[in-house]
């Protein structure tokens, strides 16, 4: 039964109300008496204090015993608390009479609201189900899966992104420049969270939100997750515990200079509800969307309180109020708008910040896939061209944007345009977009000129003043026709928006006109601007006639560009006073963009602007951004110069760029960096393929170089600084800025730079604080060990980094007996690398101490450190209770046969090792037989490297009887180790029958063309093997021959490695022969192996039949020059994807 159907009388013992219901009769089932009619409305109101009265009130009156009352208190949340006396009640006084008498003399107020609950409940749902309608979802990355016909709303659940707080990035920059520094990429740290979990406590102990707040740029879909919520909501489907839902846009609240909480309310509530205290006796939720489209800004330093719920004042100053809970202090928030306004409300008052999340490519891809195609191939030519304007791409993470570039590529394409016509930048998106292709009749033209000079208007002077929406009244004095003629221009940049903010006695609808998407708004406002200012004597950007002259059109450039710095100089103070907000940087791009010669082309008849003009314009233009941008001096580069940069390129002026981005290409930047050159590196960071996943900065920055780059390092995920002689007082630049809240390092690597134990420190500092950076890489530094115990006191806090790299740092026996210590607490970490380090026996017998507890390390590399037996024996012990490290390097650790013997008994019980490096050594033939005994009882070791050790062919043989029996062994090397003949065919005989190992290297070794033989008779039966060394293994014509035949059945191995043998021109012949059979073989290397000239030519006729060879090396071969370059020409022309090295 559930808690409806009985209720808890004793511990054990229950009362079933619906055996007992069974007993009334019907004339009792037709009478419903006040208690349960009004049982859902008790049993949702919010006062625990009206409880407790009302359990008083019926223990006096006999209905309810002590130990009932006691039993109404243990409950524990206070629904279940009404629930539990409300079902008490209906055995005792099941007519409710007493309980509604209480009330209407107790407490009026709650007994009007009980009983209106249920009927205003119902009108809230229908009406909001009527107001806000199913709208299409954005399509999943998949296809949904197929569900329930019946299931009333199938789409999938939205869900948001949950963050920390709004970054300084969102806070101080246009929506576009997010975007364009993120790549589109979204917050680092968002985790997800479904609409059914926004306002419910995350864990058992944290409380319920009282405010959420959902930050998003424009156009990414706040307005439709607050109708997809709504809609959830009414259907039953999610939060239902809370009572009422009162969503409000800002715009609608425009048409009220003054407004009180009781007003507002009543305009929100079903007509006839009663207002007062509804919010503090049902769990309201109150949800205000867009609230950067307030006709004045939200003001928390300057906003007088009030708590009369019935004063009238500004909207600002009320809904800063309600967010300080000095009204309306018991309904939950909340509030959603664009990062900049998110960011003035103050954290103290928010409970839980979310995003809205940004497409993904994959969604991106379905949403140009949902539009009607009518062009063949129209989705992958689209697809293609975003691919290859990564700019585009990434704005098309916003939905709105998506949908206008998606649109607009569509028109393009179906009107016949050539690919290569495709519009490159969102400029030229725009105007071909609002301008009628060029075989559309005469009159579309003629009227889409007018209406662009109305709505240009219209956009620019609402932008000036900040101003989102406009009422009818407002529009038409700018010219325009509402509602906007079919098929016209404005029919496509403009969206009427009409308000029902309920249906209560203060509520009236409201109609307002809104642009599709305020970047369209702003490209229009740069459109008429151009246009007015060719021919305009005075300041634009001031609506009266009163100011000072400005003749021509570069004056008035020149002052867009002014006002463009000035705007963003006041957003980056945080300004808020009226028309601060205003971000004036991608208006001054649109207005840079339609000087390029694309655009002009298309948009030149609009304005009135002649060729010649249009280019003169496009001089003076780039002449003042260029001296702009050659103005900046010395200081760090911030977004305002990235963004003069990205005006260049958006006219087409690129020659900048182009040579920048050609140098960092080629490594050559170092010396060339002045404020010009890092402000283009700055952009390139941002837009250039070659830096979207690992920005490579290597040996090409100086110590001012960093300093004017580090705002824009920030957003670099993968970082490479090696080679820049950095010295500490870099470290401190690097240091501030892995600390900063925005940072986005994930991989940073400052490999061969000057650092010292000094400058580990302030690295040190900002790993106890930063949350992204999981690589670090220090080789080839000089940290010692003072800067390794700093870097390990840090990682004793840090919950991020996963690899460390050391190698090459001096840090010794001290050192390493620090990062001993962290290992035991760090559970973090899963590579470290301490090669070539000086650290001796009693720092590996430290770290050794330390894996016995750490169940995190999967990376170990010890190499070049004076390890000894000592060392490998205490390794040795860690490794029969550490099962978590996979991969051991011991390369030249002065390991000899008693080390690999202790070692190896422990290789008998570990299942965790993967990889074991012990090459350059000094393993012997003991040695060897202690590695082949633990090779036939481990079954989890996969790379053996017994490189330059002292094998032998005794060694050798043990090892290939044991591969012979291991199952797990896929890669073995043993090159310089004294092999002869006897250990290649025990080797070969073991991969007869073999079937795992895939890597074998013999290079350096003694095996003569008999042991090739056998080996090549092993490839004949042999299906694992792909990769074979045999380098310099002294091999002639029959061992060649050998290799030959066994390729013509061979269909696994695709690498094989001859350098530095004999193979002469017979052996050449019969490999060639080969070549035309074979199917797998991908890379071949003939380097140095007597060819001649007529060796090449059988080897470069096979390939003619041979598509599947991707590399070959013929180099040293006695062809000479001019023999080289014939057979390099022969083989490129009949295997043209062949790489050729001769």
């Amino acid at each position: 039964m559930d808690k409806h159907s009985h209720i808890p009388w004793e511990e054990d013992c229950y009362i079933d109300l619906q055996s007992t219901s069974h007993k009334t009769g019907p004339q009792r089932e037709k009478e419903v008496g006040w208690l349960q009619k009004h049982q859902l409305g008790l049993e949702c109101l919010q006062r625990g204090s009206v409880l407790e009265a009302l359990v008083s009130h019926v223990k006096k009156a006999g209905l309810l015993s002590d130990s009932e009352a006691g039993l109404v208190q243990k409950v524990g949340s206070l629904p279940d608390r009404w629930h539990t006396l409300v079902e008490l009640l209906s055995v005792k006084d099941p007519q409710g009479s007493k309980v509604q008498l209480f009330f209407m003399t107790s407490y009026p107020m709650e007994f009007q609201l009980i009983s209106q609950y249920e009927t205003v409940l119902q009108q809230q749902r229908n009406a909001l189900l009527q107001r806000f309608r199913d709208e299409p979802e954005l399509p999943p990355e998949k296809s949904p899966k197929v569900q329930n016909s019946q299931t009333p709303d199938p789409a999938p659940l939205p869900s948001l992104l949950l963050i920390e707080g709004v970054s300084d990035l969102q806070q101080r920059e246009h929506d576009f420049t997010q975007l364009s520094v993120t790549r589109g990429a979204g917050p680092l740290h968002g985790r997800r969270l479904g609409l059914d979990k926004l306002l419910l406590a995350l864990t058992r102990t944290s409380p319920t939100p009282r405010l959420c707040l959902t930050v998003g740029v424009a156009g990414s879909g706040k307005s439709r997750l607050v109708s997809r919520f709504v809609r959830l909501w009414s259907l039953g489907q999610i939060h239902q515990e809370i009572s009422l839902v009162l969503p409000v846009a800002c715009w609608e609240l425009g048409c009220c200079e003054r407004l009180s909480a009781d007003r507002l309310m009543r305009m929100l509530l079903p007509q006839g509800a009663e207002c007062a205290g509804v919010t503090t006796a049902y769990k309201t939720l109150l949800v205000i969307d867009g609230l950067e489209e307030l006709r004045s800004p939200l003001d928390f330093a300057e906003a007088p309180p009030t708590s009369d719920p019935k004063r009238e004042v500004p909207v600002a100053d009320l809904i800063t109020n309600i967010v300080r809970g000095n009204l309306l202090p018991g309904a939950m928030l909340w509030l959603l708008c664009r990062p900049g306004v998110g960011a003035r409300i103050p954290a103290g008052l928010v409970d839980r910040v979310t995003e809205v999340p940004p497409l993904t490519h994959g969604q991106i891809r379905c949403y140009v896939n949902t539009h009607p195609l009518s062009h063949t191939r129209a989705e992958q030519i689209i697809w293609d061209h975003l691919t290859s304007q990564k700019p585009l791409l990434v704005l098309c993470s916003v939905p709105a944007v998506c949908g206008l570039i998606s649109d607009t590529l569509l028109r393009v394409l179906e009107a016949g345009l050539e690919d290569r016509l495709l519009p490159h930048s969102l400029t030229e998106v725009y105007a071909h977009y609002c301008w009628p292709l060029p075989q559309e009749a005469e009159w579309s033209r003629s009227s889409a000129r007018k209406q662009l000079g109305a709505l240009g208007k219209l956009a620019f002077y609402s932008l000036l003043r900040w101003r989102h929406t406009h009422t009818e009244s407002e529009a038409r004095a700018y010219g325009l026709e509402l509602p906007p003629p079919p098929g016209s221009l404005g029919c496509r940049v403009l969206r009427r928006e009409v308000g029902v903010c309920g249906g209560g006695s203060g509520g009236s609808n409201v109609c307002v006109w809104r642009f599709t998407h305020l970047s369209l708004q702003e490209f229009l406002a740069a459109v008429y601007y151009y246009s007015a200012a060719r021919r305009g004597m005075f300041d634009l950007f001031s609506e009266s006639s009163v100011s000072w002259p400005r003749i021509g059109f570069p004056s008035h450039y020149r002052a867009a560009l002014q006002r463009a710095d000035q705007s963003h100089a006041a957003a980056q103070k945080g300004d808020q006073s009226p028309g601060s907000g205003t971000n004036l940087q991608l208006f001054l791009r649109f207005l840079t963009g339609l000087l390029s010669p694309a655009t002009a082309e298309l948009v030149g008849g609009a304005v009135g602007a002649a060729r010649d003009e249009h280019a003169n314009h496009r001089v003076a233009a780039a002449t003042a951004l260029q001296a702009a941008v050659g103005g900046l001096g010395g200081g760090t580069v911030s977004m305002r110069c990235v963004s003069l940069v990205a005006c260049l390129a958006e006219m087409r002026q690129s020659e900048l760029v182009r040579s920048v981005e050609e140098e960092l290409i080629g490594g050559s930047l170092k010396g060339k960096l002045g404020a010009s050159a890092c402000a283009v590196l700055a952009y390139l960071l941002q837009v250039s393929p070659i830096c979207a996943d690992d920005t490579n900065l290597s040996g090409c920055l100086g110590h001012g170089a960093l300093k004017r780059l580090l705002p824009q390092l920030l957003y670099c995920s993968r970082l490479r600084l090696e080679n820049n002689e950095f010295k500490d007082d870099a470290m401190e630049l690097l240091g501030s800025l892995l600390s900063a809240k925005d940072c986005h390092m994930q991989s940073l690597s400052l490999a061969d730079n000057l650092v010292s134990s000094k400058g580990a420190k302030p690295l040190s500092r900002a790993l106890l604080v930063n949350r992204t950076l999981t690589t670090l890489d220090l080789r080839g530094n000089t940290i010692g060990p003072k800067g390794a115990k700093s870097l390990a006191e840090a990682l004793k806090r840090n919950q991020a980094l996963m690899s460390l790299n050391l190698q090459s740092n001096h840090i010794k026996d001290e050192g390493a007996r620090a990062l001993a210590e962290l290992l035991q607490t760090n559970r973090k970490l899963s590579s470290l690398n301490l090669q070539k380090n000086d650290i001796g026996a009693d720092g590996v017998k430290r770290i050794a101490e330390s894996l016995k507890k750490n169940q995190t390390l999967q990376e170990l590399n010890m190499s070049g450190n004076q390890l000894g037996d000592v060392g490998a024996a205490a390794l040795a012990q860690a490794l029969i209770v550490n099962h978590t490290l996979s991969s051991l390097r011991l390369q030249s650790s002065s390991v000899s046969d008693r080390g690999v013997a202790a070692l190896t008994k422990a290789l008998c019980s570990n299942h965790g090792l993967i990889t074991l490096i012990l090459r350059e050594n000094s393993v012997g033939v003991e040695g060897a037989k202690a590695i082949a005994t633990a090779l036939q009882k481990n079954h989890t070791l996969q790379e053996l490297d017994l490189t330059a050790n002292l094998l032998h062919d005794d060694g050798v043989t043990a090892i290939g009887k044991a591969v012979k029996v291991n199952r797990a062994l896929t890669s073995l090397h043993l090159q310089w180790n004294f092999v002869k003949v006897n250990a290649a065919q025990a080797l070969a005989q073991s991969l007869l029958s073999n079937t795992h190992l895939q890597l074998l290297d013999l290079q350096e070794n003694t095996l003569g063309d008999e042991g090739v033989i056998s080996l090549a008779t092993a490839l004949k039966t042999n299906s694992s093997l792909c990769v074979l060394y045999l380098q310099g293994v002294s091999m002639g014509k029959a061992g060649a021959v050998a290799l030959a035949e066994a390729l013509m059945v061979n269909t696994t191995l695709h690498t094989l490695d001859l350098r530095g043998n004999s193979v002469g021109m017979v052996g050449a012949k019969a490999l060639s022969s080969a070549l035309k059979t074979n199917r797998s073989l991908r890379r071949l290397n003939l380097q140095e192996n007597a060819l001649g000239m007529d060796g090449a030519i059988f080897i470069a006729t096979a390939l003619k039949g041979n598509h599947q060879l991707t590399y070959i090396n013929l180099q040293g071969n006695g062809i000479g020059e001019s023999g080289a370059k014939v057979v390099s020409e022969h083989i490129r022309a009949e295997a043209p994807d062949c790489v050729v090295d001769i």
